[in-house]
């Protein structure tokens, strides 16, 4: 099977910058490269994309083999895809305008895209209320401005908004996250914000486009690896300061902060501390009676866990 894949020279192709990667399989060009830009035929048609590397194990193909790639784009092609998105801007102004007329206003055109032959034009909307807005007279608008386009309307959701509108991140970057190197949308909950100490107050977790922030999950798995190996807060443990409950834990130090009935704090790391109820258990059963012996002859002066740790040896 391995064999197979690497005759076969399956590469990634991206249509968009950030765009999904998809496989397609490379061996009727040998001499195709990382960079070029390649024709290939898909389910909305022919599209010219860019690719970014081969890859070693791709897996199983969804429909029992890769597609092919049909042939290396041209030089006039490559021309093309720059004038037809030179026109992408004035596709969207008027798109924006047909709906105004229409009177579309549960939807906003974020975007127009044409493909890089100009053979289809794709508009793309947001809307909180997508199957029942019917863009029918739209796409008949704007076929009569663009006939040789064949027109198609995709809506998308507020994080991909975000994506196509760019901007400033909240974290002061210069470009958010999703418009400068995220690929896909991986699925975000409170319980990363909790799990990572970060205050719940909508305007620190919340994102642009409203949704909760993607770079929460960024560090997400290794504050649940490391919390699993620490006490959890409130817990009762015995320091080198003595006893205390656990006021704050410190997941990437692998340490907590002890609070002490006297109200002095103290941080300690993982191995510096014990928990309360287990130690305690250990020390009452090593005081405890000797019971290796029955009817209480014993005379070999060991309590019961001394007695019990001589016979383990």
């Amino acid at each position: 099977m391995t064999e197979q894949i690497h005759a076969q020279r399956v590469v990634g192709v991206r249509f968009q910058k950030l765009g999904k990667l998809y496989h397609f399989d490379s061996s009727t060009i040998p001499d195709l490269r990382v960079g070029d830009y390649a024709v290939v035929s898909t389910s909305r048609g022919r599209e010219l994309g860019h690719v970014v590397g081969f890859v070693e194990d791709p897996g199983s193909p969804p429909e029992g083999a890769w597609k092919l790639i049909e042939r290396r784009a041209t030089p006039r092609e490559l021309v093309m895809r720059k004038l037809w998105a030179s026109k992408e801007v004035e596709a969207m102004i008027e798109a924006r305008a047909k709906a105004s007329e229409l009177g579309l206003t549960s939807i906003k055109i974020v975007k127009a895209e044409f493909s890089y032959d100009g053979s289809r034009l794709v508009v793309i909307f947001t809307s909180e209320d997508e199957d029942k807005t019917d863009l029918k007279d739209l796409r008949g608008e704007m076929q009569r401005i663009y006939r040789k386009s064949r027109i198609e309307t995709r809506h998308v959701g507020p994080r991909d908004v975000a994506r196509y509108l760019a901007g400033m991140g909240a974290c002061g970057l210069e470009v958010r996250c999703c418009s400068m190197f995220l690929t896909e949308f991986s699925p975000v909950s409170i319980k990363m914000a909790k799990a990572q100490g970060i205050s719940l107050n909508p305007q620190e977790i919340t994102g642009m486009c409203g949704r909760l922030r993607c770079c929460l999950v960024y560090e997400y798995e290794q504050y649940a690896e490391a919390r699993k190996t620490l006490p959890k807060k409130n817990k009762r443990v015995i320091t080198p300061l003595g006893e205390g409950r656990v006021f704050e834990v410190l997941p990437l130090k692998e340490a907590v902060i002890v609070a002490f009935e006297d109200g002095k704090r103290a941080e300690f790391l993982k191995h510096e501390i014990h928990p309360y109820e287990e130690t305690k258990a250990l020390e009452e059963k090593s005081q405890g009676p000797c019971d290796r012996h029955e009817n209480g002859g014993c005379d070999c002066g060991k309590s019961g866990g001394a007695a019990r740790q001589e016979d383990e040896k």
